[in-house]
This record gives C-alpha cells, structure tokens and sequence, in this order.
C-alpha cells in the first residue's frame, strides 16, 4: 500500500549544518548579536569565578559551621535518585582532590575500593555516618553504569545490518511476524515491508544510520508491547495524517540514543534505577518515546508528512523539557508490564 515517508535518520549522527555536533543538542538558529555574546560572556565568568573560587569558600564556610563535608551534607539534603546522584556526580567532578575526580570514571568493580578510598581521604567515620557508604556506592553504580550502557548502545549502533547474518535476518522476520500475524511474506525482498513503513522492497537500507540498533528498538517494542505496537502501526496507516511506522520507529532510535550520549537520560535512569542501569532500561525508554510520539502527532495534526522534521524536532524539545524534572520516569510501566 502506499505511503508517506519521512526522511531516514542520516548514515551517521551528525548535521552539516554544525559540522561534528549531533543536530538534535543545537538550537535550529543559534543566537548571535551583542546581547547573546554579552550573556555568555558572562555566564562563563560567573561559571569560571563559582567553581574556581566562590565554590571553595562557600564549602569551607558550611563545613566549620555543619562539621560535614560536601558530599555528606548532599546525602542528608536530598532524597535518593537523580537529584541526589546528579549532585554527587557535580561534587566529585570538581573536587580539588585526585581520589574524588576520579570517583565519576570508576568502572562497576572499582566502586567499592573507591568509596573506601573517598572516606578515608575526607576523614568519614562509619560509626558515626552508617549511611554513608551504601549511599555513595549506589550513586557511583549509577554513574559508572549510565557510562558503561552509552558504550554498550554505541556499539550496537555502529553494528551494521548483515543480510548474510542469520541472527540478523532472523530479528527481521520476527518483526515482520510480530506485527503482521495474519500476513505471511511472499519472499524476502518484497514490497511488503512497505506495509510496516519501509522505504523499498529490503528493509536492510534503512539501518544504515542506526545499525541494529534500530531493529533492536522496533523488535523489542512489537515483542514487550504487542497490542500498542500494533495500535501504533494501525493508526500510521491513517489516510491523512499517516506516517511511515518503521522508518520513524527508527528516527526515533536516534532520539534516544542522541539523548543517552548528551547526558540528558541521567535523571530518568538515576531514578529508574537504584544501581546500574541496564540496556533493557534503554529500550523502555524507546518504546516510551514511540507511544508518545504517535499521540503528539496526531494531537498536532500536521499539514502533511514533508512537516516531519519540524515536528520530531517540537517533540524531542518536549522530551527535553520532561527529562529537566527531577522527579520524572519516563516508561510505559503504567500501561502494561513487560
């Protein structure tokens, strides 16, 4: 059947119009004029004279006056998740010392010696302080896991859709059967797969941005999320508002993926999950970002299917906006359990 397709994520992560940086952490049109420069200006001034001076002083002055240090007085001020972990991390970050510097790099099994190390160097009683440790640990897990599942998803990006590799073909099919029960294909490369919105007759030529990534994300979506995925595929087909479901499934992939690498998932995962966030964790939040993003488009109504870029861009600046609470997980725990 035919179909509207929007444009296909680019072979790489990266937009022209601002040479290496990913397209979705800049603005459409960056500010210019005196007044922005005046404002960065001084945001960079204040930013440099905080962390290079006022910042040392303001903590010397609340440790004389609460007999605790920066970190002890996080865990006594804030409650557990990213609020907590986000504030850990910007502590340890800029720490005159080498120990806590290098706390935010330690991998899932140099956490504990870490932690020891960081309450010797800060002269931190466990007898006094009981909390202390298992609250630090938890952070450092956290932040040593968001890093080790950025790799993790990277890698699996950069894997390329093999039509030799059986496994490959074999999530393909599953797809295919997943969402379409009642229709056998006729043959491998058939025009079919327009049907779940490929672009042409071999599915293969749209992964090439996202690699198995994307199939993943669409595999795993139609598996934990049957009935919604197909709820979503159904109304793709709408006559004049559809959408090309696969091909915006992946599009979506890189959303996600673009906000693992900026950082801007840290206080979903931190409050998602106590420890180590996991790549199951990752597809959760795709499959969120699927079921959203059909009803966003839809409430929008856009004019037609060549608006797409400029509302995938409206939507992932509300994602944004969402992921900038504190408080916030971003799942489809509340629809069904996987």
């Amino acid at each position: 059947m035919g179909r509207r397709v929007p444009p296909s994520p680019p072979d790489t992560c990266l937009d022209k119009r601002y040479g290496n940086s990913l397209a979705f952490d800049r603005p459409l049109y960056p500010s210019s004029g005196p007044c922005a420069s005046s404002s960065k200006m001084f945001v960079y001034l204040w930013g440099y004279l905080y962390s290079n001076f006022f910042r040392f002083w303001l903590k010397w002055i609340l440790r004389q006056l609460t007999g605790k240090c920066e970190l002890q007085r996080i865990f006594g001020g804030s409650k557990e998740g990213s609020q907590r972990t986000l504030k850990i991390e910007y502590s340890l970050g800029l720490s005159k010392s080498k120990v806590l510097r290098n706390a935010v790099h330690v991998s899932e099994a140099e956490v504990e010696k870490c932690v020891l190390g960081i309450m010797k160097e800060k002269k931190i009683n466990i007898q006094k302080d009981t909390g202390f440790k298992t609250s630090l640990q938890v952070c450092l897990l956290q932040i040593s896991g968001y890093k080790k599942l950025y790799l993790e998803v990277e890698n699996l990006r950069k894997v390329p859709y093999d039509s030799d590799n059986e496994e490959h073909e074999k999530l393909l099919i599953q797809l295919w059967n997943l969402l379409m029960p009642h229709e056998n294909l006729k043959a491998r490369i058939t025009k079919q797969w327009c049907d779940i919105g490929f672009q042409g007759d071999d599915p293969k030529t749209d992964f090439r941005g996202m690699g198995m990534l994307g199939l993943v994300n669409l595999v795993y979506f139609s598996k934990h999320y049957t009935s919604e995925a197909r709820q979503v595929l159904s109304r793709s087909n709408h006559t004049k508002l559809g959408y090309s479901y696969a091909i915006v499934g992946i599009n979506l992939t890189e959303m996600a993926y673009s906000l693992l690498k900026s950082g801007a998932l840290k206080s979903h995962l931190y409050n998602l999950v106590p420890g180590l966030p996991q790549m199951e964790h990752f597809h959760q939040f795709y499959c969120y970002l699927v079921y959203e993003f059909d009803k966003f488009w839809f409430e929008e109504e856009p004019e037609s299917i060549m608006h797409f870029n400029h509302y995938r861009e409206k939507f992932h600046e509300k994602v944004k906006g969402l992921l900038l609470d504190y408080n916030l997980v971003l799942t489809l725990q509340n629809i069904k359990k996987p």
